[in-house]
């Protein structure tokens, strides 16, 4: 008979699910953004910032990177979770990414919304 250790956490099956539905968003916004650049085709500056200027791109951008961030953050825990054996080191690590993701979480809206 297996003992399963009761942790307290709640992984598993959402957090699976969170980075199939993360990557899919990533994947949809890849193929979207891959097409824009087709049709628009821009070489300046100018045409660059004219691909962001559309709310619908920085919103689309935006939801992009925060599934970037929610699925990193996932992968990033479960390997903490599996290597770094002693709490204090796993939860000062723990702390470090998220105030790193969330930090250029904040530096992308930066970026989308001073175009």
């Amino acid at each position: 008979m297996v003992d399963r250790v009761i942790t307290g956490a709640h992984y598993g099956l959402r957090d699976w699910l969170a980075q199939r539905i993360t990557a899919l968003v990533m994947a949809v916004y890849a193929v979207l953004f891959v097409v824009t650049i087709l049709v628009c085709a821009p070489s300046t500056h100018e045409d660059w910032r004219a691909v962001f200027e559309p709310q619908w791109m920085r919103l689309a951008s935006f939801v992009f990177f925060v599934s970037l961030f929610w699925h990193a953050w996932i992968g990033m825990r479960d390997i903490v979770m599996d290597y770094v054996k002693p709490v204090s080191v796993r939860l000062g690590l723990y702390v470090a990414i998220v105030l790193l993701l969330v930090a250029y979480m904040a530096w992308a809206a930066q970026i989308l919304w001073s175009i």
